[in-house]
């Protein structure tokens, strides 16, 4: 495998026809590649997520994160344009699937893509993963630490961050969830009423908490990063990503 990629900001199609900003970042040879739509967190389409996306691509994906708030906020600071999605109540539930699914179309149509879609969210993106594991046909999720899947948000949230567990039994594709053991959003017990109802649904899924860490644990921009966490999260990820989207 070689790490050398191409990575770009690109516009693609996404819901209701809108054309919406995109990075992607793929491998440069012209072997198949499984795919990766990253969902970002809620601070925005930021220089912390386009280096996930970079990682993807390092590791032998085609890879690509819509801006979700391209629409409320083109071109204006990842913070700044947060806070207008914010104040305008949130990115609607079903945007987000389509934008989503503009995203695996794209990918699915490049070159090197090998058919295979994955998705992964982190914070509000991990919610918004879930969501688009049930209401598109793909074939892996990552949920890291999506909050509000289960319980309610509080008042402060933007408005369309509802509880979705009522969309489980829709669920299209294995799930991986990464959670931290010190996280009040989500909290264990969210978590783990959330791998109950996919027991009881018989979802194929696999949880992991880990100890010492919290909110954004991935983030090495921020306090919050828990090396140890991370470290054996990614392997988490890859593993699972390479057992699910390979040709």
């Amino acid at each position: 495998m070689t790490d050398a990629m191409r990575a770009e900001t690109i516009t693609i199609t996404g819901d209701g026809g809108d054309e919406i900003e995109a990075y992607l970042a793929r491998p440069l040879d012209e072997k198949p590649h499984g795919s990766v739509v990253v969902i970002h967190h809620m601070p925005g389409y930021d220089a912390a997520t386009k280096e996930i996306v970079r990682k993807f691509a390092a590791h032998g994906y085609n890879a690509l994160c819509p801006n979700l708030y391209s629409r409320e906020a083109p071109g204006a600071d990842p913070d700044d344009a947060a806070a207008a999605v914010r104040a305008a109540g949130g990115v609607p539930d079903d945007r987000l699937v389509g934008d989503v699914d503009g995203a695996a179309k794209y990918l699915k149509a490049l070159d090197t893509a090998n058919g295979k879609i994955g998705v992964i969210g982190y914070c509000s993106g991990g919610r918004q993963t879930f969501l688009a594991a049930c209401s598109l046909e793909i074939d892996a999720a990552v949920d890291c630490y999506g909050a509000f899947v289960v319980n309610d948000p509080p008042a402060q949230m933007p408005a369309s961050m509802k509880p979705i567990l009522g969309l489980a039994s829709q669920l299209s594709c294995p799930l991986l969830g990464l959670f931290g053991a010190d996280d009040q959003y989500p909290a264990p017990d969210e978590t783990a009423k959330l791998d109950a109802e996919l027991d009881r649904l018989g979802k194929d899924h696999e949880f992991h908490t880990y100890d010492g860490a919290g909110h954004a644990f991935f983030a090495v921009d921020r306090p919050t990063y828990r090396p140890e966490a991370a470290v054996a999260g990614w392997q988490r990820v890859f593993d699972f990503f390479g057992k699910n989207l390979a040709a």
